[in-house]
């Protein structure tokens, strides 16, 4: 339930947002913990502090027009919600998917606030994307569409302005697009505005696994605080895309057993354990579906055509595909099932109802804001490296993301206690992230 003084906020969302339900969402779910943080800072509530980061200070829409490879004209629609600079400049990645509408970017764009936050690093929040689908596109027309929305973008982005990345739809080829035609349009080298670069041209080490490690990392220290740890775990991973591969390969350098993993075809179920080198030859060089994994496996591997993979029992989730995945009822399945820790890599994957059957049944869980932060924190740490024109090794790189990713796991659970929650990583994420961005707006007067 909300807390009466943040019903009458969350009305006001609803009223001035319409249509919008994710968004709707993702406030309504830190509304829910913050609550108590009123009764210790009733200043937050005085400054209408919470009122101005449930509104983005920036909101950009544009016309994305390019042309196919027969020669059409194709016209998609480009976003960039500029949410909240108060600790640093705008960072967060951009989603070219089909689905992909304003109510989307402004529900990432407002978790993006909170994760960001939560790595203690000068980076505030904002998110972007367009509705183009670069799936079963050629690279030519992935170029001239990257080309087009950059040509608008440029004029809203910086290294101390905007910072964006990649995130689902975008990847290495795409950021690469991107970075050249604003090196192009603005005839300056600045490797710090887009984060997420190649490592030829000014991108950094560890920063494409970031955020599948990043999550394994923080699942690890979900289970230490439960004296175990992943070794023989039985682990399902939801996604075949960069998250979901990179979660897997820590996974299994940490001892865990993935025997699962989708795509939107269905999902392949691997009782040996996913080959990860098999895994990424098809969805990260030939781009194929999962179906072709099984086949080139052979005996003990199964594709399984349109189905959940959450039907399959393990004692770790990963969900690291999209929002609202994992429905009520398919957490109960997954509890019933054994279920012992759940690790967001996607972000809000989660529906209301599959976080509460989760809490209610004790599983450890690791909301994506804290959890799935490896990839934004070590983006800052490439911004870090371009502006002292260094470059770190893998293995310093890999370090520091586990050290972030352990702070965070510390600073959530102990929040949570403070505030009478203990155990409850959506507590003490949600309550964590607000108070860091709260203290700095109201040191920065009304902004």
């Amino acid at each position: 339930m909300l807390h009466e003084k943040l019903s009458s906020i969350y009305d006001n969302v609803l009223r001035r947002n319409p249509g919008e339900i994710e968004f709707h969402q993702a406030v309504r779910e830190v509304l829910e913990s913050i609550g108590p943080v009123l009764g210790k800072h009733p200043e937050y509530a005085e400054s209408k502090i919470i009122e101005r980061i449930c509104e983005p200070e920036r909101q950009i829409i544009f016309r994305v027009p390019w042309l196919d490879d027969r020669g059409e004209v194709q016209i998609n629609r480009g976003f960039r919600v500029e949410f909240n600079s108060a600790l640093g400049p705008y960072k967060g990645g951009l989603r070219f998917h089909p689905s992909v509408y304003l109510g989307i970017v402004k529900f990432l764009g407002f978790e993006q606030i909170f994760k960001n936050g939560l790595t203690g690093l000068p980076i505030g929040g904002g998110k972007g994307g367009s509705d183009f689908d670069p799936k079963g596109r050629s690279d030519r027309e992935v170029m001239r569409f990257c080309q087009s929305f950059m040509t608008e973008l440029y004029r809203h982005i910086g290294e101390y302005t905007d910072v964006p990345a990649g995130d689902i739809g975008v990847g290495g080829r795409e950021v690469g697009y991107l970075f050249g035609q604003y090196k192009r349009i603005t005839n300056r080298y600045e490797s710090g505005v887009i984060t997420g670069k190649g490592l030829a041209y000014g991108g950094a080490q560890v920063r494409k696994e970031a955020t599948g490690y990043g999550c394994a990392f923080f699942v690890e220290e979900m289970l230490k605080a439960r004296g175990t740890s992943f070794d023989g775990r039985r682990v399902v991973v939801s996604g075949s895309g960069n998250v979901a591969v990179y979660s897997i390969e820590k996974v299994t350098q940490l001892g865990g057993l993935v025997v699962a993993c989708s795509d939107s075809s269905g999902y392949i179920l691997d009782e040996k354990g996913i080959d990860l080198e098999l895994l990424k030859q098809i969805k990260e060089v030939e781009r194929a579906r999962l179906d072709v994994y099984a086949a080139r496996r052979g005996e003990g591997a199964t594709f399984v055509p349109d189905r959940n993979v959450w039907d399959v029992p393990c004692e770790v989730a990963m969900p690291s595909a999209t929002q609202n995945e994992i429905t009520g009822k398919d957490a109960a399945t997954l509890v019933a099932g054994g279920l012992v820790a759940v690790g967001e890599g996607a972000n809000m994957p989660t529906t209301p109802e599959g976080i509460k059957v989760f809490l209610d049944a004790g599983v450890a869980f690791g909301p994506g804001k804290a959890a799935n932060a490896g990839g934004v924190a070590t983006s800052a740490l490439e911004m870090q490296q371009n502006a002292s024109r260094d470059s770190w090794t893998f293995e310093f790189s890999e370090h520091r993301l586990q050290e972030i990713m352990s702070d965070i796991h510390d600073r959530c659970l102990q929040t949570a206690d403070e505030y009478g929650m203990p155990g409850n990583y959506v507590a003490g994420a949600n309550i964590d992230g607000f108070r860091r961005v709260a203290d700095a707006m109201l040191a920065l007067g009304l902004i």
